[in-house]
C-alpha cells in the first residue's frame, strides 16, 4: 500500500465524529429494516445457499438500477439547493437502504434469493465502501493493463478521494461508468492514480517474513476473526459458507505470485513490516514446490537489501541466501536464538528433569545442550532423536541425556511432530511446553498445554491490532520478536544456518526492551 495523495476539506474533525455517529444510526436502521422485511416477506425465511439466476440477477441490477439511481442521487444531492440540509440525514438513510434493496428484494420476490447472493452483496456493499475511503490506494495497475473494462466497473480509493476534494466530480457508487457517460469523472482521476502508485512509503528497518499456513489463515488478517487466529486446529460452522470467499483469495494469491505486506508497526523509532509469501505450509513440504518458493524468499531478500533494511526475520534458516549473495547488506535473522531463550525461561524453576519429544530442529538440540550443560536430565522420547542429540553433545553434556524408559517427568518440551499416542505416555498433569512455531494438538484435557515461544510485546509498539496466530492480543512470537531486538541492539551478525547468539544475551535484550515473559500460571488458562 501507498500513501494517497489527498487535499485539505475543511474541519474533518468535526466531519469524522458526525459521520461516525450517523454510521451508528445507519447500522441501527438497517437491522430493524432487515428485521421488518424478513417478518412481512415469507419467501425470505427459507433461502437455498445457491442460486445462480439470483446471483446473475443481482448482478445486472446492481450494474444498472442500483449504480444509475445511485449516481443521479447522489449528483442531485451536491446541488448547492440540498446540500447543505441533507448531509448523512435521516431521509439519506433511507433514500440509500431502498436503493440497496433493489437486487435483495427483487430476488426474494422472483423466489430466486440464496444466501450467497445476500451475503455476498452485503459484503460486496461494505468491502467497497471501506475500500474507497481507506485513502491508500491498493488497487494494483497489473488487474486494469489485464482487463481495461474494469476501470468502468471499479473505481479506486484514489478515484473516490477527488470526489472529496473536488466536490462535484466523481459522483458513481463503485462503478465509474456513469461518470464517464454523463462527463462528471474528474480529469486527474488517471493522473492521481498512476501518482498514488509511484509514491514510495516510508522504507522499513525490519521486514518479517513470513508465509500462509491453511486456505483459512486470511482470517488471521486484520479484516478476519481474531476469535478464530486464537484457536489452532479448530473448525467454525460458518467457515464452509466462507467458501467462495476463502477459493478467491487461494485464486488471487496463487495468480499475484509474488510477496505482499500484510501489516505495518512501529516500534520506537523503527518502523516494522510483515510481508507474506502466497504460499501455504503443505506446499513447503512439496519438493516440486521448493524451487519457486526459494525464489521467492531470495526476491524478498534482494529487495530488502535494495531497500536498505537492516535485518529481515526468516520463518526457516537462510545460509543458502547468505552463500549465494554474500555482499548483501541485510542481516537475515532466524529467530532460534531467543526462541531458545524463551522456552528455556518458561521451564519452571527447579525443574531436574524434562522429556524433549517431537521432530528436532536447530531450536531444539540449542535448548537441549542447555539443558544438559545445566545439570537437568533430558529425557528423548524417541530412539533416533536421543541418537542425533548425543552426537551433537560434548561429552560432559552428553551425561545427562538419557533415552526415556519411564514417563514420570511432568515438564515436556515438544515440537512438531508428537502424535496423539506419545501425548498420552505423559503422566496427568503434565506442563508440555511446545518450542516449535506450530502449537500441538491438544489430545488431553487432564494436562496443560502452554503457548509456543513469545512473549507479550510493550504498550508503546504501535499498530498491534490483531492476533498472531494462535497467541493472545499483543503477544508475539520469538521468532518475529527476533528482528525487532536485532535491529535494536545493531547487531551486524546473521543469525542463519548453524548460527547461534548467546542465550542470555539475547534474553536480557528482550527484557531491556520492555517484553515480558508470560508467566507459567498462565499455562492453567490454556488448559485443553
Amino acid at each position: 500500500m501507498h500513501n494517497m495523495q489527498t487535499c485539505p476539506c475543511g474541519d474533518t474533525s468535526k466531519k469524522t465524529v458526525k459521520i461516525n455517529i450517523c454510521r451508528d444510526d445507519q447500522i441501527l436502521l438497517n437491522g430493524l429494516l432487515f428485521y421488518y422485511g424478513y417478518m412481512k416477506l415469507e419467501q425470505s425465511h427459507y433461502l437455498p445457499i445457491w442460486r445462480s439466476d439470483g446471483i446473475i440477477l443481482t448482478t445486472l441490477l446492481h450494474i444498472g438500477p442500483v449504480e444509475f439511481l445511485y449516481y443521479w442521487l447522489h449528483r442531485a444531492l451536491h446541488h448547492h439547493f440540498l446540500y447543505s440540509p441533507v448531509i448523512h440525514p435521516f431521509a439519506e438513510h433511507i433514500a440509500y437502504f431502498l436503493l440497496f434493496s433493489i437486487p435483495l428484494l427483487t430476488t426474494v420476490l422472483t423466489k430466486t434469493a440464496s444466501i450467497v447472493s445476500f451475503g455476498g452483496y452485503i459484503t460486496y456493499i461494505d468491502f467497497m465502501n471501506n475500500m474507497g475511503h481507506s485513502n491508500f490506494e491498493i488497487i494494483p495497475k497489473w488487474m486494469f493493463s489485464t482487463f481495461p473494462p474494469l476501470k468502468y466497473l471499479m473505481y479506486t480509493p484514489s478515484y473516490h478521494s477527488l470526489h472529496h476534494t473536488q466536490f462535484r466530480t466523481n459522483y458513481s457508487l463503485f462503478m465509474p461508468i456513469y461518470d464517464y457517460i454523463y462527463g462528471t469523472s474528474d480529469k486527474s482521476s488517471d493522473t492521481l492514480y498512476e501518482k498514488s502508485l509511484e509514491r514510495q512509503g516510508k522504507s522499513p528497518d525490519v521486514v518479517h517474513l513470513t508465509h500462509l499456513t491453511t486456505p483459512e489463515s486470511i482470517y488471521h488478517l486484520r479484516l478476519g476473526f481474531a476469535s478464530f487466529a486464537s484457536e489452532p486446529y479448530t473448525s467454525k460452522w460458518y467457515f464452509w459458507l466462507m467458501w467462495p470467499i476463502t477459493l478467491w483469495s487461494m485464486m488471487v494469491t496463487w495468480i499475484y505470485g509474488h510477496t505482499f505486506t500484510v501489516e505495518r508497526n512501529v516500534f520506537k523509532n523503527l518502523n516494522l513490516q510483515t510481508w507474506a509469501i502466497p504460499k501455504y505450509r503443505v506446499q513447503y513440504f512439496m519438493q516440486w514446490q521448493r524451487e519457486t518458493i526459494n525464489n521467492l524468499i531470495e526476491e524478498a531478500i534482494m529487495e530488502a537489501d535494495q531497500k536498505g533494511i537492516k535485518d529481515e526475520k526468516l520463518n526457516n534458516n537462510g545460509e543458502v541466501y547468505i552463500r549465494r549473495h554474500p555482499q548483501i547488506k541485510v542481516k537475515l535473522v532466524d529467530g532460534s536464538s531467543l526462541a531458545v531463550a524463551v522456552v528455556l525461561n518458561s521451564i519452571p524453576k527447579g525443574t531436574t528433569q524434562v522429556v524433549l519429544g517431537g521432530h528436532l530442529s536447530k531450536v531444539a538440540n540449542a535448548i537441549a545442550l542447555a539443558l544438559c550443560q545445566g545439570g537437568v536430565k533430558v529425557m528423548a522420547l524417541r530412539e533416533e532423536e536421543y541418537k542425533k542429540l548425543k552426537s551433537n553433545l560434548t561429552t560432559e553434556a552428553a551425561i545427562n541425556l538419557l533415552p526415556s524408559k519411564t514417563y514420570n517427568s511432568k515438564i515436556w518440551l515438544v515440537g512438531d511432530g508428537l502424535n496423539e499416542d506419545e501425548q498420552l505416555k505423559a503422566p496427568k498433569g503434565t506442563l508440555f511446553i511446545p518450542f516449535s512455531q506450530f502449537p500441538p494438538r491438544k489430545t488431553r484435557k487432564d494436562c496443560f498445554y502452554f503457548h509456543t515461544p513469545a512473549m507479550i510485546t510493550p504498550k508503546h509498539f504501535e499498530n498491534v491490532d490483531s492476533c498472531e496466530n494462535w497467541l493472545p492480543r499483543r503477544v508475539m512470537s520469538a521468532w518475529r520478536m527476533a528482528g525487532i531486538l536485532h535491529s535494536l541492539e545493531d547487531w551486524q551478525e546473521h543469525e542463519c544456518g548453524n548460527m547461534m547468539f548467546d542465550i542470555e544475551k539475547v534474553w536480557k535484550a528482550s527484557l531491556v526492551h520492555g517484553f515480558q515473559p508470560i508467566s507459567v500460571a498462565s499455562a492453567s488458562e490454556s488448559k485443553a
